[in-house]
């Protein structure tokens, strides 16, 4: 009876600490490299220089991650569609990538604490007749499928019961669309809005106004079962805003005061 306890007490242990042995910030410290999920089409989170190389303050951050882990950064160019299925079929570690921490999404993956803070904004074509968001009422519009912004914006489109919403893939085909006449009107973050405007690649458009949609709050993101790893984000995060890093990146991509990333009387 003695010798049948032991080995079950061994084997619970040896499970338990096989467990505990198996996490993901172990693994990517031990590969020396870091596979980031980054948007490279919406600027100024994520875009490629005149030299195609990856730039933006999703980039920056993702390296400033890899430097913390003490390993190099890889960043893998995701579109906004795909960035969840790259986590879940292992083609990255972690996404760096501007994705809102929506309950749903929860439910798939594990979020850090908000490493960022977007408010949204009007753009609409010049010869369309939109002036502001409550104009947009009966017209054509869109935006990238997925993103907090469409889901606000097709929903919004159903509530008026005028006008129609088309979904598509990536900021760029939004925005060429836009200035090609084929949308009349888009909802995107403000920082997308005045870059793509102030590119001059797209003619036509202009900013209208904003959007009254929540401030949306984007996290980064990793299997939700590697605790190990989501904690170390959580205090990456805290490390990058109370260092000053938060405000420096925010000045050099985006310029001005960086947004707050508290939601007041939830957490500080």
């Amino acid at each position: 009876m003695k010798n049948i306890t032991f080995t079950a007490a061994l084997l619970a242990t040896t499970c338990v600490a096989g467990v505990a042995h198996a996490d993901k910030l172990d693994d990517i410290i031990s590969s020396g490299t870091l596979r980031c999920a980054v948007v490279l089409d919406f600027p100024p989170m994520g875009m490629r220089d005149e030299n195609n190389e990856p730039i933006g303050f999703d980039v920056d951050y993702c390296n400033d991650l890899a430097a913390a882990l003490g390993v190099e950064a890889e960043i893998v160019e995701t579109p906004f569609p795909e960035r969840i299925p790259a986590l879940m079929s292992g083609r990255v570690d972690v996404g760096v990538a501007s994705t809102s921490d929506t309950l749903e999404r929860a439910k798939t993956v594990g979020f850090s604490v908000p490493y960022f803070a977007f408010d949204m904004a009007v753009t609409a074509n010049t010869g369309s007749g939109i002036t502001s968001f409550e104009t947009m009422k009966g017209h054509t519009v869109g935006a990238v499928a997925g993103t907090y912004e469409a889901i606000a914006l097709e929903a919004q489109v159903k509530e008026w019961g005028e006008g129609e919403f088309r979904p598509y893939q990536t900021q760029a085909d939004v925005f060429l669309a836009l200035s090609q006449g084929q949308l009349e009107g888009t909802v995107s973050t403000s920082t997308v809005a005045q870059a793509n405007v102030k590119t001059g690649n797209f003619k036509d458009i202009e900013v209208v106004g904003t959007a009254p949609f929540d401030i949306d709050y984007v996290a980064l993101f990793a299997k939700r079962d590697e605790y190990g790893f989501l904690n170390y984000l959580d205090l990456f995060v805290n490390q990058q805003t109370r260092t000053g890093r938060y405000d420096e990146l925010y000045e050099k991509w985006v310029g001005g005061t960086a947004p707050d990333l508290t939601v007041p009387n939830v957490y500080r």
